[in-house]
């Protein structure tokens, strides 16, 4: 899968918005404020940053060689995904959707918490 291709796949998403974090070198993109993917590059490969549940993420790691533990995020939810890697773009497409679902999730349950 090309950056650019997931890129446009991403910022197709209602509300999203691109940043740049600089000291990761790493293009966020974020709905309502909250993260859910990261594109970078990662021991030289281009990579995609993607959160989602305990139990999915053990199993992807399981499973495929190219989906790592992510470097700058939390571990027990965010995988590394290598783009040029043993995934078809139909399943980095559906842990795209995933993570902004997860993202979506989150920001909810943050609202919830904070009524009485």
């Amino acid at each position: 899968m090309k950056t650019s291709d997931l890129l446009s796949y991403c910022m197709n998403k209602p509300g999203a918005e691109q940043s740049v974090h600089s000291d990761w070198k790493a293009t966020q993109i974020k709905t309502d404020d909250v993260l859910f993917a990261m594109v970078h590059d990662v021991q030289g490969r281009p990579a995609v940053s993607l959160k989602a549940s305990p139990a999915l993420t053990e199993l992807l790691r399981d499973k495929h060689q190219d989906v790592l533990p992510s470097e700058h995020l939390n571990k027990t939810h965010w995988s590394t995904v290598f783009l040029d890697g043993s995934l078809k773009d139909s399943q980095i497409y559906y842990l795209v959707d995933a993570s902004l679902q997860q993202a979506l999730n989150t920001r909810s349950a943050g609202v919830n918490h904070s009524q009485p």
